[in-house]
C-alpha cells in the first residue's frame, strides 16, 4: 500500500533517500528500467511494481548550459518525459510527486510564495515549468519547489550578493518525508541567506565572489506554507 516508484533511481537526492528507513517502500529505477519518453516502459513499471505514487526525480538539470546547448534533450527529459508520467498516472489513478526548482521563480523581488506569478530566468527554470504545466493538469499530484544542493558544498566560489535557501539533500529528504501526503505547490529550503553565507559555514575555504548576472540576486522563497505544515 505504501509503495513508491522512484524514477531516476541513481541520481542524487535518490542516493541521499535510500540512506532513510521510511515507512514507505520506494522502488529505486534507473533510466535503463524505466525509459519516460517511452510509456510502454512506464506502462510496464506501473504493471510489474504497483505503486500508489510516483516520484519522478528524473530528468536533465547539471551543468546549466546545456539547456542552451542542446534544447532538444531539456525538452525530451523534462518536459515530455514528465507530460509521459503524467498521461499514465491518470490512466492508473496513481499520485505524482514532482521536484521542480526555485529557478521558475524570476529572482527580482525574493521571498516568493508558491502563488506568486512565476517566470524563469533560464532555460532550466523554463523546462521545469513545462513539466510542471503537465503536473498542475492533474490534481492528484505534488510539486515541490526545490532549493538543495550535495554536501560538502563543491564550489571553490560562492555569490555574497545572491540571496536563496539552500539547504542539503540530508536535510531536504527528512523534510520531504513529512510531506508526501500533501498535494499543490510547496516551496521547500533552508534560511534565507547569501549562498556565501551557506557555503562559508560548512566550508571555510570557499570564496566570495559577486554575481554579474549567472544569477538574479534575489532567489529566496518564502517557506511560510512549509511551516505550516511542519509545525502541525
Amino acid at each position: 500500500m505504501n509503495r513508491i516508484l522512484v524514477t531516476g533511481g541513481q541520481g542524487r537526492f535518490s542516493n541521499e533517500l535510500k540512506k532513510f528507513k521510511p515507512k514507505y517502500n520506494f522502488i529505486y529505477l534507473s533510466k535503463k528500467q524505466l525509459n519516460i519518453l517511452s510509456l510502454n516502459s512506464i506502462k510496464k513499471n506501473i504493471r510489474k511494481f504497483k505503486p500508489k505514487i510516483i516520484l519522478h526525480l528524473a530528468g536533465l538539470s547539471r551543468p546549466m548550459s546545456i539547456h542552451d546547448k542542446d534544447i532538444n534533450r531539456s525538452i525530451d527529459l523534462n518536459i515530455i518525459g514528465t507530460a509521459n508520467l503524467v498521461k499514465i498516472c491518470n490512466e492508473f489513478k496513481i499520485k505524482i510527486i514532482f521536484f521542480s526548482t526555485n529557478y521558475v521563480y524570476p529572482g527580482t523581488k525574493g521571498n516568493y510564495s508558491e502563488s506568486d506569478p512565476i517566470h524563469p530566468w533560464n532555460n532550466y527554470g523554463w523546462s521545469k515549468l513545462g513539466a510542471e504545466s503537465a503536473v498542475q493538469m492533474y490534481k492528484n499530484s505534488l510539486i515541490i519547489r526545490a532549493c538543495m544542493t550535495e554536501k560538502p558544498f563543491i564550489h571553490k566560489f560562492a555569490f555574497s550578493d545572491v540571496k536563496s535557501n539552500f539547504i542539503f539533500h540530508e536535510d531536504f529528504a527528512k523534510i520531504f518525508l513529512k510531506l508526501i501526503k500533501k498535494k499543490g505547490v510547496i516551496n521547500i529550503g533552508g534560511q534565507t541567506r547569501s549562498i556565501y553565507a551557506f557555503a562559508k559555514k560548512y566550508n571555510k575555504k570557499v570564496k566570495k565572489k559577486k554575481s554579474k548576472g549567472e544569477l538574479p540576486k534575489k532567489m529566496h522563497m518564502s517557506l511560510k506554507k512549509l511551516n505550516k505544515y511542519l509545525n502541525k
